[in-house]
């Protein structure tokens, strides 16, 4: 079957006995110009003829597209997910279309995408980083494009900053554990690499507990998917502190996932052989066994208020570069109960 020819604004003015220029008036909202019967003979061409402006071509016209690029580390991560919950209601609120894309956390995902933004002329972009090479680093240099970050920050980088305050919320997750009578804690992280969250979460961690003398404090580091390993550092944890009270910090959400996995494999119960506390909120977190403590991030906050700093650039703010940081909230369950 042949296509349809989309109906063009000629076809239109045709249909509505007029010219281009007085559809051009009532596309961009100057309708008061038009007479009443105009107005009627032009709203009925463009029902009849299903005619549907292309906002792409008017906005190019105007020096405007309305869009914001969205480069997501993962967006499996149930972190991203609400966090981009509150970017689509800010874009819809203020007007704008987001264009999403999930890197996996791949570099050169990110250098792809960040070259097709560009080519869609994107106003602004938010950005989840990865921790991006020196070319990909250059490029978002470069592009000179009105930029926030959102959780990850980038080396050497000076751009606007949204996310969660990792200190004030390391410590009180960390204080925590203290109270409830923990002797031996272990922070669990995927590889620190240039990822600031994980870095400020352990200094944090280590600087709560170095005014606890008597504390045994531990960190380690595992890749999210080597289930060994994991499996390997939690037994050796729990077998070296015999006759403590032990727990564990889980970096973030999928990390807690598969150390939830992994207690289980080895035969540890949270919440009774080992305390467990995990940053980011999980659905599940209440449901699986005594339940799961966890550090809540006010995620969609943060997806809102990137947006709102993002549209603050485009429209011509320089004030110095921010970084916008909100409280997390603890939320206490089974698995860190006396």
């Amino acid at each position: 079957m042949a296509k349809t020819a989309r109906p063009t604004i000629s076809d239109v003015a045709k249909a509505a006995k007029t010219g281009k220029t007085s559809i051009s008036r009532y596309l961009n909202g100057e309708k008061h110009l038009l007479s009443a019967a105009l107005l009627a003979r032009i709203e009925q061409a463009i029902a009849d003829l299903d005619y549907r402006p292309s906002l792409m071509a008017r906005g190019l016209k105007r020096g405007r597209t309305r869009l914001i690029g969205l480069i997501i580390a993962d967006i499996t991560n149930p972190y991203s997910v609400h966090v981009l919950s509150g970017i689509e209601a800010a874009c819809r609120e203020k007007g704008f279309t987001p264009l999403v894309c999930n890197t996996n956390n791949e570099l050169d995902q990110e250098l792809h995408y960040l070259d097709l933004l560009r080519s869609y002329q994107v106003e602004g972009i938010v950005v989840n980083a990865v921790g991006m090479r020196e070319e990909g680093l250059s490029r978002l240099q470069q592009s000179s494009l009105p930029m926030v970050l959102i959780d990850r920050k980038i080396p050497d980088f000076a751009c606007d900053v949204v996310g969660l305050d990792n200190t004030q919320a390391a410590t009180t997750a960390t204080e925590h554990l203290i109270e409830q009578g923990f002797e031996a804690l272990l922070f669990l992280s995927e590889p620190l690499g240039t990822v600031n969250t994980r870095r400020e979460r352990l200094n944090a961690f280590r600087a709560t507990l170095a005014r606890y003398p008597g504390m045994v404090a531990e960190n380690a580091e595992t890749p999210l998917h080597e289930a060994a390993q994991i499996d390997n550092t939690l037994r050796q944890f729990h077998a070296s502190h015999r006759g403590m009270r032990k727990a564990v910090i889980s970096a973030n959400g999928a990390l807690t996932l598969q150390v939830a996995r992994s207690l289980k494999r080895i035969g540890l119960n949270w919440g009774s052989d080992i305390g467990l506390l995990g940053f980011d909120e999980l659905e599940w977190a209440e449901l699986a066994g005594v339940g799961i403590t966890t550090l809540k991030q006010p995620t969609w906050q943060i997806g809102y208020a990137a947006v709102e700093q993002v549209v603050r650039r485009i429209e011509g703010r320089s004030d110095t570069v921010r970084e916008q940081v909100f409280s997390g909230e603890l939320i206490v369950r089974g698995s860190t109960a006396r």
